[in-house]
């Protein structure tokens, strides 16, 4: 497989992955908040969890034609995958929105930010420039519109939430596509990183890590349906599409599993089979950098391994 094929493997991967959230609405972040933090965090039952918001089943298709258009690696590959929605006759339409990645392709663009409600102008500017922490690495940047912007960002109640990558553009203008409930400029930078780092990384169509077959591995089932049970009102078969379903890691980049990924919260210890938690990201790491400039590669910055010649005389011959 080349690396054009690697990567538009992981992108259909990544997409299956994101696509659970249609028929369940909501993921199972769970802050749990450790000794000296900022007192004005709220406790795990009060704190919004992140929600990867969904488009109304009519539009899925729309959406996969839309992403395949933008970005063509975004289009669906079979072979390995081609298990993935078995219950699907592998040309239906619905099956390839399923397989069909949401990223906005390899070339820098820049995408409008704009506000639902009436925004301090130091507020706005201090939400873009932490949606730009991703521009370190990647070619995607934001940047402020007085109309209608294709980024729009509500601070209304209903917690934390972004719709996944070129999905906003089927969003209707007078919708948000991401929440950033009681946002203020009060609201302490730890949180900024945590949480607008976080949405930004869904708007870049950038799933959750907690899929990770290593992460999974540490979780004990018994454990989890109950706790999910008693704190979500999950029932067994959401835990088990939602939690102890590892992805295929032949699908993916070669990272290790990381537990400290901006797209990884945490977990509490009382499901885990070694009761030590999964501890989760509070802001974008060096994997996560190294992942958003092999998506987005920003001219001018080396992710990859810098090539070192040699004569060709020194070639070894490989016996096989």
């Amino acid at each position: 497989m080349n690396q054009n094929d690697h990567l538009r493997a992981t992108l259909a991967k990544i997409a299956e992955v994101a696509s659970a959230a249609i028929e369940i609405g909501e993921d199972f972040e769970n802050y749990e908040h450790k000794e000296g933090e900022e007192s004005e965090q709220a406790s795990q039952e009060d704190t919004p969890a992140c929600v990867l918001k969904s488009l109304p089943k009519r539009l899925l298709v729309k959406a996969a034609e839309t992403a395949r258009t933008i970005n063509p690696v975004n289009a669906p590959v079979f072979g390995p995958l081609a298990s993935v929605a078995a219950g699907l006759e592998i040309n239906e339409p619905l099956r390839l929105a399923v397989l069909t990645a949401k990223y906005w392709g390899p070339k820098p663009r820049t995408l409008t930010i704009s506000f639902m409600e009436s925004t301090p102008a130091d507020l706005k500017t201090r939400i873009i420039s932490h949606m730009n922490a991703w521009t370190k690495t990647g070619c995607i940047s934001f940047v402020g519109t007085n109309g209608t912007g294709d980024i729009r960002i509500s601070r209304e109640p209903g917690g934390y939430w972004s719709y996944l990558g070129t999905d906003v553009l089927l969003i209707p203008k007078n919708r948000p596509t991401m929440n950033l409930q009681g946002f203020t400029m009060r609201t302490p930078e730890s949180e900024y990183k945590r949480v607008v780092h976080h949405e930004t990384g869904h708007t870049l169509g950038f799933p959750h890590e907690h899929m990770r077959k290593d992460l999974v591995a540490r979780i004990d089932p018994a454990k989890a349906y109950k706790w999910f049970l008693e704190t979500y009102g999950w029932d067994r078969a959401t835990v088990d599409s939602q939690v102890l379903t590892p992805l295929d890691e032949a699908s993916l980049m070669g990272t290790p599993a990381d537990q400290t990924s901006i797209m990884c919260y945490q977990l509490p210890r009382v499901i885990t089979k070694d009761g030590k938690p999964i501890t989760g990201g509070t802001d974008i790491n060096q994997t996560d950098y190294m992942f958003a400039g092999k998506i987005y590669p920003k001219p001018g910055y080396v992710t990859a391994a810098q090539e070192e010649d040699w004569a060709e005389s020194e070639d070894v011959e490989v016996a096989v």
